[in-house]
């Protein structure tokens, strides 16, 4: 049994990293093209351009492995049924199931290399790379409107004309408002950076205002700064968020994300869908053997191992598209996070156990 389950460990688990490797080479070579547009702007040159794409493979990675999971085993089963390796195993009492049972082991591994890819390197790479690329080309983090980033921070209303790969501020308008919503004060800041649990701002003018219910000249008082400290509930790494989408992550800085935004009475469902999006994608990799298992008891004694890696590519595509479809219905209807997160997995998952049904029962 233990040289049965060497030998199906080795012929997935190669075909899987083949698969892999295959498409990690696709995904470069499109962002190679994509970056095609930018190389020139500032000091964006070749070996700048090399070194974004190469940053961002560890993210092509978290994306590609169920894929690669389902396209591999596909192949490796239809080589096996192709060469009658399946039927000599049938036929020597093992079951679908302990073929099966198996073959989630090794998915289960692939599950593992999806969490930790997407929780400790990719957020890391895509980082590096988007600073990379922002500071080679001169650019800024964040412009969301054309007057910069907006922050709600407690009764503040906080404006950040630009934000830095390092996440120093520039042109920083904060206007703090009461319990009754009438404005209290306007400050405004050269610059800005966050040093020891607190931002050092420079050449600050602050304007405040009294409880008059009419503001008049003599109601508002300006002082003028060098240096002032602003204690804050944003900090650096929630300003980092802006370098990488909500799917790039890592679940831990999704969570203190959902956590600010929740303190400021802002709307959380795209982070938190995205949370559960993190913890259920890996799971896919199972899922995905659950489905190619049925494939390699189908049609053994025909050529169609080509048509069956066909099969797993279509398949792959289609769950990664309805990954993303159900997710922003999710965002835009308003759906439970964890519904929007799990439908795709649950409806593969359902589809390879029904396969899996009929070919037992043959």
């Amino acid at each position: 049994m233990n040289i049965f389950n060497r030998y199906l460990w080795q012929e997935t688990s190669i075909n899987i990293l083949m698969t892999m490797l295959g498409l990690l080479a696709l995904f470069s070579f499109f962002d190679l093209i994509q970056e095609l547009d930018t190389l020139g702007r500032g000091d964006y040159g070749i070996s700048t351009m090399l070194m974004f794409v190469a940053l961002s493979i560890p993210g092509h990675i978290y994306e590609v492995v169920p894929v690669a999971v389902l396209v591999g085993m596909m192949f490796s089963l239809g080589t096996l049924a192709r060469n009658s390796e399946l039927v000599v195993m049938r036929v020597s009492g093992i079951s679908v199931v302990k073929i099966g049972w198996v073959l989630i082991k090794v998915g289960l591994l692939f599950t593992v290399i999806t969490f930790l890819v997407g929780e400790l390197i990719t957020p890391i790479s895509e980082k590096m790379a988007q600073r990379l690329r922002i500071k080679a080309t001169d650019s800024v983090v964040a412009q969301d409107f054309k007057t910069g980033l907006w922050v709600k921070d407690g009764k503040s209303f906080v404006n950040v004309e630009n934000v830095l790969p390092d996440a120093s501020l520039f042109n920083i308008h904060v206007y703090e408002f009461d319990e009754n919503f009438r404005l209290r004060s306007i400050s405004n800041a050269k610059n800005g950076y966050f040093d020891e649990d607190r931002w050092r701002l420079s050449k600050v003018t602050q304007t405040k205002f009294n409880n008059a219910k009419v503001i008049q000249q003599s109601n508002i008082q300006t002082q003028i700064f060098n240096e002032a400290n602003w204690k804050s509930l944003i900090r650096p790494e929630l300003l980092n968020v802006l370098l990488v989408s909500p799917e790039k992550m890592s679940a831990w800085n999704l969570y203190s994300f959902i956590n600010h935004l929740s303190a400021n009475n802002q709307k959380t469902t795209r982070y938190t869908v995205a949370l559960w999006a993190k913890m259920i994608y890996p799971l896919a990799c199972m899922v995905m053997v659950i489905l190619a298992l049925p494939f390699g008891f189908l049609q053994q004694r025909s050529e169609g191992t080509s048509t069956k890696i066909f099969i797993g590519v279509l398949l792959g595509v289609v769950y990664q598209i309805m990954n993303r479809v159900f997710i922003h219905l999710g965002v835009l209807n308003d759906w439970p996070p964890l519904m929007s997160a799990i439908i795709p997995t649950i409806l593969f998952l359902l589809a390879g156990l029904s396969l899996l049904f009929v070919v037992e029962r043959r």
